[in-house]
């Protein structure tokens, strides 16, 4: 069984030199103290939403699992009614 070694660290180094600077995800829904997500709120919808009409992930907009599943359904829900595009394509 192959053992890999450790680079060791450099003391000079910063750990943020190397990588860009990221903003701490939080949850926008609990800040705000939201109980549900309305599939009428179009301009919070629109926010979570992809420029190729993809729903963002919580990975990556900090969202909790709880809020993520109500906003895909809203999001969904408004895309069947109309509200929304389906793509940016579709204006």
């Amino acid at each position: 069984m192959a053992f890999f070694r450790r680079k060791p660290m450099d003391k000079n180094r910063k750990p943020a030199s190397n990588a860009l600077f990221r903003r701490k995800k939080f949850c926008r829904f609990t800040a705000e103290k939201v109980k549900e997500i309305d599939y009428k709120d179009l301009d919070v919808l629109k926010d979570f939403i992809s420029e190729n009409g993809k729903i963002i992930p919580s990975r990556i907009t900090g969202t909790k699992a709880h809020y993520q599943r109500q906003l895909n359904v809203a999001i969904k829900r408004a895309r069947f009614l109309a509200l929304l595009h389906y793509t940016d394509l579709h204006e």
